[in-house]
Formats: structure tokens, sequence, C-alpha cells
């Protein structure tokens, strides 16, 4: 039987390559940040920026920036006139988000707030086409009430890391994350205002609809 790995190694061998601008953010999170695994990297960017192409938004909302890789991949899709709203809480990384914001040619395509996505949701004006959660884990249900209101219909919401290394779907208990998790998919899965679909992707990603 093939492992899991040996698949996903031979998926990412026959997709398409990274921008060399994506391999240098890449390259560049790895040695100046602490936990460059919170990246999304080239395989899930790959599948963001094609959603993003497939629906061609005209306004988009990130929560959790991180270094901008998503960032960089979701604007990719974006309208002529379109914009990326992302927030991050930690404003250390500002300079590596600008930097690559600025290196991509998206200084008038993508917004960086720092601060708390909770704070900050409600102040946005824009109604989104797509949104990406990616940030506090335990915040995903509070993250997600906020943003559905300011989703058009038919509008799309991801939500990364929502497997949790295996640990929701084994059904972990002593884990706070993993509850939270398993509580947010739940929630998500009966909410009648929205269908969905869990996909297990590199750490788990769900795609939801907004009806």
């Amino acid at each position: 039987m093939i492992s899991k790995n040996t698949e996903f190694d031979y998926c990412l061998s026959r997709t398409s390559q990274q921008s060399n601008l994506l391999e240098s953010l890449d390259r560049e999170t790895h040695l100046k940040t602490l936990s460059p695994q919170m990246q999304s990297g080239h395989y899930q960017g790959t599948l963001l920026r094609f959603i993003s192409q497939m629906i061609r938004p005209d306004r988009v909302l990130e929560i959790g920036t991180f270094s901008g890789y998503a960032s960089l991949c979701l604007a990719a899709g974006l309208t002529h006139q379109g914009k990326l709203h992302t927030i991050e809480v930690n404003d250390e990384m500002a300079w590596l988000i600008r930097k690559y914001v600025h290196l991509a040619g998206f200084d008038e395509k993508i917004v960086l707030h720092l601060g708390d996505a909770a704070e900050i949701i409600p102040y946005l004006d824009d109604i989104f086409d797509l949104a990406f959660l990616d940030a506090g884990k335990l915040d995903y249900l509070r993250h997600y009430e906020l943003v559905l209101p300011k989703m058009r219909r038919g509008g799309f919401i991801l939500a990364d890391n929502v497997l949790w290394d295996g640990k929701v779907a084994g059904m972990d208990t002593k884990d706070d994350t993993s509850r939270a998790l398993r509580e947010f998919n739940a929630f998500v899965h009966n909410d009648p205002r929205v269908e969905n679909i869990l996909m297990p992707l590199r750490d788990g990603l769900m795609l939801i609809r907004k009806l």
C-alpha cells in the first residue's frame, strides 16, 4: 500500500512550480521566523490561487496573514479594481509582509491591518466574495460569525487547519485546539446559512459557501 506521504510527494511533483518570488518568500520565512510551518506553502498556495482566479473576487478578506504567502496567492485572482484586506495580530511580521507585497506589485491591492481580528472585522465596510480563516484556531467560530454577515450570497469562506494534525478526526479530547476545531466543524456543517465540504488537504481545509 502506498503511504499518504508518498501520494502527497507525487502530487506535489506534478503540481506547477511556485514563482521565484514565492520561493524567495518561502525561503526567507524559514530563515527568519520561528514557526515557518504556519505558512500556507506551495501546494496549498497554488490551490488558493486557483480558487481566487476561478472566482475573480472584487473583495477578499484574510484573517491571519503570517508572512503573506497566502495573501499573494489570493490576490492573484483579484479583479482589476479588487482589494484584499488581510489581518495579522503580530506586528513583528509587518516588515516581511510589506516587503513581499511591494515586490509582488500589490501595494494598491493588499491592505494590511495589524491587530485583533475580532476588533477590526466589524469596522470593515466591504462585502466580500472570498474569505480565508487562518488565525488563532480557538477563535475560528467567533471569526466565522463575524465574517459570514459580510459575505455576499454565494461567496466562499476557506478555513485552514481544521483537522489539526489528525487530532480532530481522532477525537482527541485533551487538546483545547482540537476540541475548538471539532466544535467549529460541527457548527458549520449544521449551519443552515451555508453548505460546506471538508477536504483532507495538508492539515485540513474547509470550503464553505454562503447560501
